[in-house]
């Protein structure tokens, strides 16, 4: 059993044992059942943080009580929160659903649906900063404002179809992050070289290779790398050259004289 699935057990016998809290009690239950269901969690963490409970058990903040009692990392935590409230903003009725007549999107899957139309504004403010202005934490940013097309395209992807995130990736990655012409071309030479490389550093440290061998190996591989280096050079600069266009904002329309 897992360290911290273990602390979680105990923990949640020792407060049903001496009485605990009561809603420290529940979302130390509902951390158990995250595997199942992290919709549950995603919301008694929300209203954990909403009504500062972490406070009254004794602990500094709301990251303090999630990685000390929870065992949760900061981005873990960050990621449901986040995930659960673009559900309330976005899929509502998701809410309702019980994970058996119909699948509940993973929340990798709402993350990445998030990522690409950008949080809900209270999540935001959760994050920038409470009343006496200490930071929360740190806000991923809204991106531009994508084509309601493919929003909606996106929206029906998660929550209609549940396709997890490897095939959201595979299907809009190239719309949501564009790459520039001769990108993927240059990322195989690199990969490449690189693999020359590693292949010349370990052919000294196989036994039983001839020393004439390996020598000659690694005056071929070094001459791929080469070669491989002057195919590269060129694209490099494309490459570079096309994303700063992509970066720069577009020009807008000089004023029309009146």
């Amino acid at each position: 059993m897992a360290t911290g699935t273990k602390k979680i057990d105990e923990l949640a016998a020792l407060l049903e044992k001496t009485g605990g809290d009561a809603q420290r009690l529940e979302v130390v239950r509902r951390t158990q059942k995250f595997k199942r269901s992290w919709i549950e969690l995603a919301e008694a963490l929300t209203k954990v943080r909403a009504s500062k409970g972490y406070a009254r058990w004794g602990f500094e903040d709301f990251y303090d009580y999630c990685s000390r009692e929870l065992t949760l990392k900061r981005a873990t935590v960050d990621k449901l929160t986040i995930s659960y409230n673009t559900i309330q903003t976005h899929a509502p009725e998701v809410l309702e659903w019980d994970g058996v007549a119909k699948a509940i999107p993973s929340y990798d899957a709402v993350d990445y649906f998030s990522r690409a139309v950008g949080p809900p504004a209270n999540e935001l403010d959760e994050l920038d900063g409470d009343a006496d202005g200490k930071p929360k934490g740190k806000p991923r940013g809204a991106p531009a404002p994508r084509d309601p097309e493919l929003v909606r395209e996106m929206k029906a992807a998660v929550f209609d179809e549940g396709q997890p995130v490897a095939e959201l990736r595979k299907r809009f990655d190239s719309v949501l992050h564009p790459r520039p012409k001769g990108a993927e071309h240059l990322e195989l030479l690199t990969k490449a070289s690189a693999c020359a490389r590693k292949l010349a550093e370990l052919l000294p440290d196989i036994d039983g290779l001839p020393e004439k061998r390996v020598r000659k190996l690694e005056e071929e591989l070094g001459a791929l790398r080469e070669n491989l280096e002057s195919l590269a050079e060129p694209l490099r600069e494309q490459v570079a050259r096309a994303q700063k266009r992509m970066q720069k904002p577009p020009k807008m329309p000089a004023a029309q004289a009146v």
